[in-house]
């Protein structure tokens, strides 16, 4: 029998009057990820597209594999290169039941380093998402609509901005609230004002920031500690590295968040697609560069308002943000001149906060979740501009 045939056999059991039909939420969200739904549109008003919500999500979710793999590559070459550095031998901890199993980790390997960063993002990745669609399958039971495809890139995109040693009951805590506080109190997908993943990882920030910042969370190996760039800006001591290592991403940080390059090789996908709005991307930097460039002619002791242009964007999170957060389509402004907008002013908002607050260096998780606030104001003022304008011709 086909998975199809089984599928189908069963699916009597969690339709209306099933004795599972509580469950059709859960039925239906396995059945669409392997199948294209059988039910079609026939009426006039719709319209005919091979791009419908399953394939951005999945193009999205796909894309941010790129950053997910380069981001293994580097927490394993950093943790193997600091293993052999304090002579440690093996990885204490559960990951270190499949970890240590693998003998003779060679750093100058990059199948190695590959294999031993994913020991971290895998079981990372896997409670996210386990824990975040058990809470999706369930409030889409209560109220009786579908689970969306939506999930498959919220979880990613949210163990993506984790340091790679966060405690998993942290990890699972987090999607959670992003779920609930940031997407199902407000009605669910495409109600949602703010980003979840962002929402659930600025709770954890500001609940428990031992384990989203400081200088033991980056290096996977007990013991070892190492600031990331952002955080040396902030203090006026050298970055230590070069821009291109910068910029390739060989450096501690989030999983996702370190490897520019490979960011915008996904960026580039998503805007051949036209899964991901290039205003929004091009508003962003364009945002940050001019406010830096001002900042960095204005006299002061900061060491933050001499950053160019080029380190804001290679530095902490702003590439990451500005290609997947920032252009979410549901917390995003939806018109085009509104995106121009949205994008500039989350630029801003990241250099101001990274600048003017040192204490807080990073600046782009608030940035985006400040843009997304005024999202719908921005779309307003554009859409009543464009009335008058209409109303002026005629």
């Amino acid at each position: 029998m086909s998975l199809r045939s089984f599928m189908d056999d069963i699916a009597p059991n969690f339709e209306k009057g099933g004795k599972f039909e509580w469950a059709y939420p859960a039925y239906e969200a396995i059945d669409t990820a392997l199948y294209t739904p059988g039910q079609v549109t026939g009426g006039a008003a719709h319209l005919r597209d091979g791009l419908n919500l399953k394939r951005i999500m999945m193009t999205v979710w796909f894309c941010a594999w790129i950053p997910a793999l380069v981001g293994s590559y580097f927490i394993g070459l950093h943790a193997l290169e600091a293993m052999q550095a304090a002579g440690v031998s093996e990885v204490e901890g559960w990951r270190g039941i499949f970890i240590n199993s693998l003998t003779g980790l060679n750093p100058a390997s990059v199948w190695d380093c590959v294999v031993h960063g994913l020991a971290y993002f895998l079981p990372l990745y896997i409670v996210v998402f386990g824990v975040g669609i058990a809470f999706e399958i369930w409030f889409a039971s209560v109220r009786g609509h579908e689970v969306n495809e939506g999930f498959f890139v919220t979880s990613i995109l949210f163990a993506l901005t984790l340091p790679p040693t966060i405690p998993l009951w942290l990890a699972g805590l987090g999607i959670i609230f992003g779920v609930v506080i940031g997407k199902e109190v407000f009605g669910g997908t495409g109600k949602n004002f703010l980003n979840p993943a962002l929402t659930g990882r600025a709770f954890l920030y500001f609940a428990y920031p031992a384990s989203m910042s400081g200088d033991q969370i980056w290096v996977a190996v007990d013991g070892v500690t190492q600031a990331t760039p952002l955080g040396n800006a902030a203090l006026g001591l050298d970055y230590g590295l070069e821009w291109m290592t910068a910029f390739v991403g060989m450096m501690p940080g989030s999983i996702g968040e370190t490897s520019t390059l490979a960011i915008l090789i996904a960026a580039l996908i998503l805007c051949l697609t036209k899964i991901a709005s290039w205003r929004v991307m091009a508003g962003v930097f364009l945002g940050m560069a001019l406010t830096a460039s001002l900042l960095n002619v204005i006299p002061s002791t900061n060491p933050m308002f001499t950053m160019s242009p080029q380190w804001h964007l290679v530095l902490g999170g702003f590439a990451f943000g500005m290609v997947f957060m920032a252009t979410d389509p549901v917390s995003a402004a939806m018109t085009n001149t509104g995106r121009w907008f949205y994008g500039a002013l989350i630029g801003l908002m990241c250099v101001l906060i990274r600048v003017v607050n040192p204490a807080f260096p990073e600046g782009m998780m608030l940035a985006i979740l400040f843009g997304n606030l005024f999202a719908p104001l921005i779309d307003h003022f554009v859409v009543q501009s464009n009335i008058k304008r209409r109303l002026a011709r005629g």
